[in-house]
């Protein structure tokens, strides 16, 4: 089962919508790596309780898992699209899955951030190849809808992940949050193996570029190490700043090794395709504003007294406009509205709800209406975002490309975390609203820069396959109904 890709049965390859199976399976490992992310950031106080560490200490079971996971989507991408991306998908399930069940029987809180780092394996295998299964199953006509559901599955998960972890937490304990991933990864490995089609084209790696792992993992770890220290961890000023050097001279050498590789990790071409460097830093502006809150409203309502039921309630109003937005969109805007233009709303949508916090009172209503507002400004944002990087990419490149977009997510994912937990440090220990106020500044700058990303995406992409990079990533056939591949 997991030793080679294998085909689907012939009765589900040959459905008229075949493409459609495979997104919805797709939908499981989505909403399985959301929900962990999010139903997380509700064990903070009672890992704290448990294990006696600091939140800057706490956060680390965060951090590490998206350090991790941020260093391995790429090079997981890359060997994907060589030896087949349901395969490498498999392969996910198994390792995440086993890890969720390490990570419920902890003994320390040491124990869990290195069960979190397996589980962030897992996790990249998972994520690097979601976007390109999408891209890669589903008709060009039917890509931004594909993408959108597939975005819904995240923000269900997203959703449920505060609510549940809420829950769990407050009944049966915080090691039930990781044990709610077994069931739902061993029914999403069975119907990825029936559902999922195979690789149509790959793209061989003669020998795999170690050494710029070594840089690009060097680089994202040493910078969300440089913002955790200075929210927090008893670490000296010089001991910071010198985190924050590595993270820039590492970045330069990883860019550099990239130029001279032969078989480099990253081909910087992709970069060079006008819709993609905008787009990636889109997505690394929109994950940090749609996780960012998930860290600091926790936070706020907890200083004010509320229970944990009510703010994991208030915190799912986020993630539940942005599944409305992300698959509502479609029948809501007129279909003569430019993915860019999609972006461009979006985000300003998000600005203006990020706005409002700051003059909005520090309650659970005010809260949660203008959570609500942001996700759905964000679920218009996203999916067309995606859309624009993936059409851009080359199919022989979709994991490459997916890895390239999930990488950039996460890092802005872990970003929101450090940044915000930054933002709380730095705030007066008694206040409420001027911390929150601080947080919320943070979030309001990321979305304006994603705003700006958008306004200077080009007004038109050109299909896959052009701007020159036909000689290294030749295209398969197009695909029509989803029957003519394994």
């Amino acid at each position: 089962m997991l030793v080679r890709e294998r085909p689907r049965p012939a009765a589900i390859r040959n459905r008229p919508n075949a493409w459609r199976l495979a997104v919805a399976t797709v939908c499981f490992g989505a909403f399985m790596g959301q929900l962990d992310a999010s139903i997380v950031t509700l064990t903070y106080h009672s890992l704290r309780v448990d294990f006696g560490a600091p939140l800057a200490g706490v956060e680390w079971v965060s951090l590490a898992y998206l350090i991790t996971l941020v260093a391995l989507l790429v090079p997981v991408g890359r060997l994907a699209d060589a030896r087949g991306r349901k395969l490498f998908y498999l392969y996910g399930f198994v390792v995440f899955t086993a890890a969720s069940a390490a990570c419920g029987v902890a003994p320390s809180l040491t124990a869990l951030i290195a069960f979190r780092v397996v589980q962030a394996a897992g996790a990249a295998m998972l994520q690097a190849n979601s976007v390109a299964l999408v891209a890669t199953s589903a008709p060009r006509e039917k890509m931004r809808a594909a993408l959108g559901v597939q975005a819904a599955a995240q923000a269900l998960g997203l959703a449920l992940g505060p609510t549940v972890g809420a829950a769990l937490v407050a009944t049966v304990g915080w090691r039930w949050v990781f044990g709610i991933n077994v069931p739902i990864g061993v029914i999403a490995l069975v119907a990825g193996h029936f559902l999922l089609p195979r690789t149509r084209a790959r793209n061989p790696v003669p020998a795999f570029d170690w050494q710029g792992l070594a840089w690009l993992s060097a680089a994202t770890t040493s910078l969300l190490l440089g913002v955790s220290a200075a929210s927090g961890l008893p670490l000296p000023v010089w001991a910071v700043v010198l985190l924050f050097a590595a993270a820039v001279v590492a970045g330069w050498a990883f860019v550099r090794r990239q130029r001279r590789a032969a078989v480099p990790l990253l081909d910087l071409a992709l970069l060079r395709v006008p819709a993609v460097s905008p787009g990636l830093v889109g997505a690394l502006c929109g994950y940090l504003v749609l996780f960012g809150p998930l860290v600091l409203v926790p936070i706020t309502l907890g200083r004010t007294g509320a229970s944990e039921l009510l703010t994991g309630l208030v915190v799912s109003a986020l993630p539940a406009g942005f599944a409305l937005a992300a698959t509502g969109s479609d029948r809501v805007l007129p279909r003569s509205v430019t993915d860019r233009a999609r972006c461009v709303l979006g985000a300003v949508v998000a600005s203006g709800a990020l706005a409002g916090m700051l003059v909005a009172p520090v309650s659970a209503g005010w809260l949660a209406a203008l959570l609500g507002l942001l996700g759905a400004g964000l679920g218009v944002f996203t999916p067309a975002n995606n859309a624009l990087i993936m059409r851009a990419i080359p199919v022989a490149a979709s994991g490459t490309g997916g890895g390239l977009v999930n990488m950039t997510r996460g890092m802005g994912t872990a970003l929101g975390v450090a940044l915000v937990t930054l933002a709380l440090h730095l705030a007066p220990a008694d206040s409420v609203a001027p911390a929150a106020h601080h947080g919320v500044v943070v979030l309001l700058v990321a979305s304006g820069a994603a705003l700006l990303a958008a306004w200077f995406s080009p007004r038109r992409v050109q299909p896959r396959g052009k701007y020159d990079l036909q000689h290294r990533f030749p295209e398969p056939p197009p695909i029509t109904n989803g029957s003519t591949h394994g």
